[in-house]
């Protein structure tokens, strides 16, 4: 008796919640911050429910059945296809030859002193500060539509992203060859060819892979704007209301997404394991690899028929001058600076709110006894592009920032959950079936055993996925989504090219605040 008693008070206790008051008052602080961010986002429940959107989205929708199958429209989408793997393929090769320089002089590996240059820093913080299709619309409005503007956009934006991430690889391995080399007399480049980059390789293949696989789904986003691919003939198919061509475009894009994934992880995996020991470096795999890889790269280009060098000669040359030039100076009225102050506002908003609903629908569907079900809906989620979700959800509840937050929460819901899932299942085991022994329920038992060990993984891919997703609020405005994005491409159709510069310079801006705060954040709750 005097055994169960201990035993009852214990099962008792683990029922009670002890941080309950703390929990509440940071509820209550975390409605009061988050009120303003809800209005700013024009949260408004009910339009979900109006009669009048219900029926548009509904009918939308159903017009999706059956999905276009004709012989000529698959032709189109077959071309259409191959125009984004060409333009994702070449996109990459032209932000590859742009990162070597760039990760080269911004690097602080092998130098005298391990000081990193801040004006290369800076310039890669530029490049991929903008968003790629903010640098494809503006392309295309210098070149006129088709897949140079996205194959250029890419190549500066993701030219950058390699370069920030090659350097910070680089110097994360062990420079002790690459100085002992250097004090032989090594220049500095031979330094970094011969004593890190036979250790870095792996990672750096690994992730320039990575990114190819993300070119692709950029490459769809692009074509909303004019640049070919995929995303142009989705666009044209939205506009006119034709369900059935989408629901085509979709199925081949997220094959495609699936595809890619599948290769993507192949050959990471292929990079991870230990080779089997060669007679020669270059074993016949390799030389396969190399081929196919050459191979891929001269027919994307055929395909695409492009002459970059002509882009940026002659009469191409002038206008691009021209054209850039019309955007300085930029537009510093205080009337357009407070409308610009406005947009900066919503787009902050609608990142927050779109994250935050992300978070909570990922959770649910990331838990143990309810995610299995669920992964072909977290795989589709995440497939379809942030852009085309924004042109449904407007049908849903109109024009606006409210568009643009769950446009965000449908697309990073399929990301944080298939995230949240991996976090929860590495998470350690032992205080849960710990707190499940003393007699604590299921809930009590995650709450308190299972989340703790796995909360700073998720405070960090909540946090980059954010750091993400103000990037993308910042031109779902192009589809009517509100926010900066539908002051730029307002601006830009009107020619207005000194306000558009205003509008993009608040984008680097808010882009850099938000990495920062980011950053910040994850430090202090290490």
């Amino acid at each position: 008796m005097s055994e169960r008693r201990p035993l009852a008070l214990a099962a008792h206790d683990a029922q009670r919640d002890p941080a309950a008051p703390r929990r509440l008052w940071g509820v209550v602080i975390a409605a009061i911050v988050l009120w303003p961010l809800l209005q700013g986002a024009g949260v408004q429940p009910g339009a979900l429910f109006d009669a009048q959107n219900v029926q548009v989205i509904g009918g939308f929708l159903l017009g999706f059945l059956p999905p276009e199958t004709s012989a000529d429209f698959a032709g189109y989408l077959w071309q259409a296809t191959l125009e984004t793997l060409a333009i994702a393929t070449v996109g990459m090769l032209l932000a590859f030859i742009l990162a070597v320089p760039l990760s080269y002089w911004a690097t602080s590996a092998v130098r005298e002193k391990a000081t990193q240059n801040p004006v290369a820093r800076l310039v890669l913080t530029i490049l991929r500060g903008i968003p790629e299709l903010v640098w494809a619309l503006v392309f295309v409005r210098v070149f006129g539509l088709g897949p140079a503007a996205g194959v250029l956009a890419l190549g500066l934006t993701y030219g950058a992203m390699l370069g920030k991430v090659y350097a910070e690889i680089l110097e994360s391995e062990d420079a002790a060859p690459a100085r002992a080399l250097l004090r032989t007399g090594s220049p500095r480049a031979v330094a970094l060819l011969y004593g890190l980059l036979p250790l870095a390789s792996k990672e750096l293949v690994s992730y320039t892979v990575y990114r190819w696989e993300c070119a692709i789904r950029a490459s769809v986003v692009m074509g909303f704007v004019g640049a070919g691919g995929l995303g142009q003939l989705m666009d044209q198919a939205m506009k006119m209301l034709n369900g059935g061509e989408a629901c085509s475009i979709l199925l081949v894009f997220m094959a495609l997404v699936l595809l890619a994934d599948a290769l993507s992880n192949g050959l990471r995996r292929a990079l991870e394991a230990q080779p089997a020991p060669q007679p020669s470096a270059w074993g016949w795999r390799s030389v396969l690899v190399c081929l196919a890889l050459a191979a891929g790269l001269v027919a994307s280009w055929q395909l695409l028929d492009m002459d970059l060098l002509a882009l940026f000669t002659g009469s191409a040359a002038s206008a691009m001058g021209d054209f850039v030039t019309g955007f300085f100076p930029p537009d510093t009225s205080s009337a357009w600076l407070w409308a610009v102050l406005v947009g900066v506002w919503e787009t902050l908003a609608i990142s927050v709110v779109g994250t935050l609903l992300a978070a909570g629908a990922g959770m649910v569907l990331a838990l143990p006894r309810f995610r299995a079900p669920w992964n072909v809906v977290l795989n589709v989620l995440r497939s379809v592009p942030e852009l085309v979700w924004a042109t449904i959800t407007a049908l849903a509840v109109g024009l606006g920032p409210f568009a643009g937050a769950l446009a965000l929460a449908l697309h990073t819901t399929g990301v944080l959950g298939r995230l949240y899932a991996e976090a929860l299942e590495n998470a350690p085991k032992a205080p849960a079936q710990a707190l499940r022994r003393a007699g604590s329920n299921r809930a009590m038992a995650f709450l308190y055993g299972t989340l703790p060990g796995a909360a700073p993984q998720l405070l960090a891919y909540t946090l980059y996925r954010w750091e993400m997703n103000i990037r993308m609020a910042a031109i779902l405005g192009f589809v009517g989504a509100g926010g900066l994005g539908q002051l730029l491409y307002v601006k830009l159709s009107l020619f207005h090219y000194a306000q558009a510069s205003t509008v993009i310079m608040a984008m680097l801006l808010l882009s850099i605040a938000v990495d920062q705060a980011s950053a910040w954040l994850r430090r202090a709750m290490r």
